[in-house]
């Protein structure tokens, strides 16, 4: 996703027509009257808060103080619909929408972070992109962008793409807050054009792969499939075990993510979603064929793991397939529906939420990992990555069935200790389970 999308996210169910039949002569019905009147009574747009909001969209065009255009004011108030519904509902106009398009192919002309729009026009950080210029620059997750180039973020720099964005070569010197900072870090970040590779695999240690997923894309699987049967080969035929690492991954395309886990899990639920319109129920389950023939699997999760890499970790897990390490991750366990207008503008709107195998929501929750791990503090680069915020912090955010009060952020766990302590876990013997045969090398 470019950097002004909201987090995540998905590819989701269709939506009914959005936009009912307006019956402005219609006279009300009263439900005693009629049996059907509460059903009617939905389907109609109340006249007498049309009747307000048509007066005050006159008396702004007649008495403001300076001229404000029609196409303006209107989509203020298109603005202001979406605004208090909860944090990832929106209005994105043509090119918003179509940056947000672009974030499921992987490729963009920006610094390469991932954030959150909030109200008064700044960003937070919900991670940098591997390997991108944010990355490089030290743009971690949890930090709040509050101008660039000396320019303070307002809310008109969330239309379009926005002052992150910028021809390939161009700098933007970031003012940016962190927590545990007393003073705004100005950072300078050079933009490029971005092409997100969104998987890379690696051997950690004969027998063992390592597979790092930074966000969902619309390849991800494919590249998911073909990176494990890289390492499978590296391995001389079948891995022992294998890590995936979805740390600071805030999601991307819901099918994606179903499609990894489909590639690991022989049956079983592997989530589903319910709204209150029967029409974004869905639920998603596995079919015969696991890429790694039952070779264990551990996730590396943190508290920037959102949505979707919340949707495979979940998965797994509930499916016995995977353990989990890490510490808690985001809590963003709602669907995002997109739908296109007809003047290249779209509406992004919550419209489900999602829930684990088990049938536990993961909204404003998280994933709790059965293996917590800590940052690395004796080291200076890591030592201030909590984030101080989740999905339950976030304003206006929906309840969580499982929400609990005064919860507070997992960690962000930076560097390559996760990985060892998964590497650990992956190597200890599972109850019931014969170890895999160490395979002969290749050529042998």
């Amino acid at each position: 996703m470019p950097e002004e999308a909201l987090p995540p996210d998905e590819g989701v169910p269709a939506l009914p027509d959005p936009a009912p039949d307006l019956d402005a002569e219609a006279d009300p019905v009263d439900a005693a009257d009629d049996p059907d009147a509460a059903e009617s009574a939905a389907t109609k747009v109340p006249l007498e808060e049309i009747r307000r909001y048509v007066g005050l969209f006159n008396a702004i065009r007649q008495g403001y103080v300076d001229p404000v255009e029609d196409r303006k004011l209107m989509n203020a108030a298109i603005r202001g619909l979406l605004f208090d519904l909860d944090p990832h509902s929106a209005y994105l106009e043509k090119r918003a929408a179509e940056a947000f398009d672009e974030g499921t192919t992987g490729a963009y002309d920006g610094i390469g972070v991932e954030v959150l729009q909030l109200p008064d026009g700044k960003v937070r950080v919900i991670a940098p992109i591997d390997g991108t210029p944010a990355a490089k620059a030290g743009i971690r997750s949890g930090d709040t962008i509050v101008a660039v180039d000396g320019k303070p973020l307002t809310p008109a720099d969330a239309e379009g793409h926005g002052p992150l964005r910028g021809p390939p070569g161009t700098r933007a010197v970031l003012t940016v807050l962190r927590e545990g900072e007393a003073k705004p870090l100005e950072i300078t970040v050079h933009r490029e054009t971005i092409r997100v590779a969104s998987v890379r695999g690696r051997m950690l240690e004969p027998g063992y792969g390592y597979v790092r997923i930074s966000q969902f894309q619309v390849e991800t699987a494919d590249d998911f499939a073909s990176t494990v049967e890289r390492l499978q080969g590296e391995a001389g035929g079948r891995l022992k075990g294998l890590v995936i690492d979805v740390r600071s991954n805030p999601g991307g395309l819901l099918t994606s993510a179903v499609r990894v886990a489909d590639d690991l899990l022989e049956k079983g639920r592997i989530v589903s979603t319910r709204g209150r319109n029967p029409v974004n129920d869905t639920e998603f389950s596995a079919t015969p064929g696991d890429l790694i023939d039952g070779a264990p699997v551990v996730v590396i999760i943190d508290a920037g793991s959102a949505s979707a890499s919340e949707v495979l970790a979940g998965a797994l897990h509930d499916n016995g397939r995977a353990r989990i390490v890490g510490s808690r991750s985001f809590g963003k366990g709602s669907v995002q529906t997109v739908m296109p207008l007809g003047n290249g503008d779209a509406v992004k709107l919550t419209t489900a939420r999602y829930y684990t195998p088990s049938g536990r929501s993961i909204q404003a929750r998280g994933i709790d990992p059965d293996l917590v791990l800590k940052p690395d503090t004796s080291e200076p680069e890591v030592a201030s990555t909590t984030p101080g915020y989740t999905e339950a912090t976030l304003p206006g955010h929906l309840r969580g069935e499982e929400e609990e009060e005064g919860t507070t952020a997992g960690d962000v766990l930076d560097g390559d200790g996760p990985i060892d302590a998964a590497l650990a876990e992956l190597k200890k013997p599972t109850p019931g389970v014969a170890p895999a045969p160490t395979p002969a090398p290749v050529g042998e």
